[in-house]
C-alpha cells in the first residue's frame, strides 16, 4: 500500500482521506440516528407499559366498587318494603294483638337481618341532632318548640340508608327554625 500511495500524487491522497472522513462521518450520523430512534421506540414502550398498568388498576378498582354497589337497585327497590313493614308495625303494636304483633315483628325483623347481611346500613338520625346537608335531606322548616332545637333536627319522616360507604337513600327530616 505503502507504494501505491507514493505512485498517487498528493491530490489524489487529499481526495481519498475526505471522502474516507466522509464515510466515517455518514457512518457516525446513521448510528447517531439509530440509537435516536431506539430512544424514541423505549420511550414509547415505556409509556405504553405505564398506560396499561394504570389501566389494569382503573378497571380492577371499578370492579371492586362495581360488587360492592351490585345488590344496589334490589336493595332500593326492597326500602319502601321495609318502610310499609315499620308503620305496620306501629299500627299493629297499637291494636294489642300481641300474637299478631309478635309474628309480624319475627317476619320484620327476618326482613332488616338479611338486608343488612347484603350490606345495608341505616344511616343513624334522630331528633336534636344538628342537621347535616351531607348526610339528611331537610323536606320542611317548623318553628322550633324549644330554643334547643332551633337549627336541629325536629322529626325523621323518612329513614336514610347506606350501602357500603355510599348513602342510596338520605334521611327526609323536619327542622326547627
Amino acid at each position: 500500500m505503502n507504494t501505491e500511495n507514493r505512485d498517487k500524487d498528493p491530490i489524489e491522497n487529499e481526495t481519498e482521506n475526505v471522502v474516507n472522513e466522509v464515510e466515517t462521518a455518514e457512518e457516525l450520523s446513521v448510528e447517531e440516528q439509530l440509537q435516536e430512534e431506539l430512544a424514541k421506540e423505549k420511550d414509547k414502550f415505556l409509556r405504553l407499559f405505564a398506560e396499561f398498568e394504570n389501566f389494569k388498576k382503573r378497571t380492577t378498582k371499578e370492579r371492586i366498587d362495581l360488587f360492592k354497589t351490585a345488590n344496589q337497585e334490589v336493595l332500593q327497590a326492597m326500602l319502601p318494603v321495609l318502610d310499609d313493614f315499620d308503620r305496620a308495625m306501629t299500627q299493629i303494636s297499637k291494636s294489642g294483638d300481641e300474637t299478631l304483633a309478635k309474628g309480624v315483628e319475627l317476619i320484620h325483623e327476618k326482613l332488616k337481618s338479611t338486608l343488612v347481611s347484603k350490606g345495608l346500613e341505616q344511616i343513624e338520625v334522630k331528633a336534636g341532632d344538628s342537621f347535616d346537608g351531607d348526610f339528611a335531606e331537610a323536606i320542611s322548616q317548623i318553628p322550633a318548640p324549644s330554643d334547643d332545637l332551633k337549627g336541629k333536627i325536629v322529626d325523621v319522616v323518612e329513614k336514610g340508608y347506606k350501602l357500603g360507604d355510599k348513602i342510596i337513600r338520605f334521611p327526609k327530616v323536619v327542622i326547627g327554625n
